[in-house]
């Protein structure tokens, strides 16, 4: 289902989580689960993916993962507060240790001037760090590819917390 590459990183992530036994939840908006999906799909994975949000809407987000609405309606949900609060909401409600949440927008509609097609927000949370952030602008390559692009980030964000 996963191209080859994103395999191979999802299982790095793996057998790095297990080693430093860290649990992983993810909070995903645009990518609808594609990250849990990823790591699931790894026999054994078991051992360190926690939990999944699939937070497609604004109620979601508020409801599931303590998302003011606010700050929603402040700055929208594609944007680096919301995914820092989304990461932040995983964490508070899940065991995991380690949590990375992505909002964007997919397309091929919903862009606007100030965040077009492909813009995306990725922000990966570990207790006791500080939290990651990253903005994509990925243009409009085509619904797959942004999100293909947000999983294999988030992936790498990840690592980068466990470092």
């Amino acid at each position: 289902m996963f191209p080859e590459r994103l395999r191979n990183l999802a299982m790095l992530v793996l057998d790095d989580a297990e080693r430093a036994r860290l649990k992983i939840a993810t909070a995903e908006s645009c990518t609808g689960g594609l990250v849990a999906a990823l790591l699931t799909e790894i026999p054994g994975s078991s051992s360190v993916v926690d939990r999944g949000f699939v937070t497609y809407s604004n109620k979601a987000k508020e409801e599931m993962l303590g998302v003011p609405g606010d700050v929603l309606a402040d700055f929208g949900a594609v944007s680096e507060p919301v995914a820092r609060m989304m990461a932040e909401g995983a964490m508070a409600n899940s065991r995991a240790n380690i949590a990375v949440s992505i909002t964007g927008v997919a397309g091929p509609g919903g862009g606007t001037p100030m965040k077009p097609v492909g813009t995306v927000h990725i922000a990966c949370a570990r207790e006791n760090r500080a939290i990651i952030h990253e903005m994509l602008q990925l243009g409009d390559i085509g619904r797959d590819a942004i999100r293909m692009a947000s999983v294999e980030t988030a992936l790498n964000m990840i690592q980068a917390q466990m470092r």
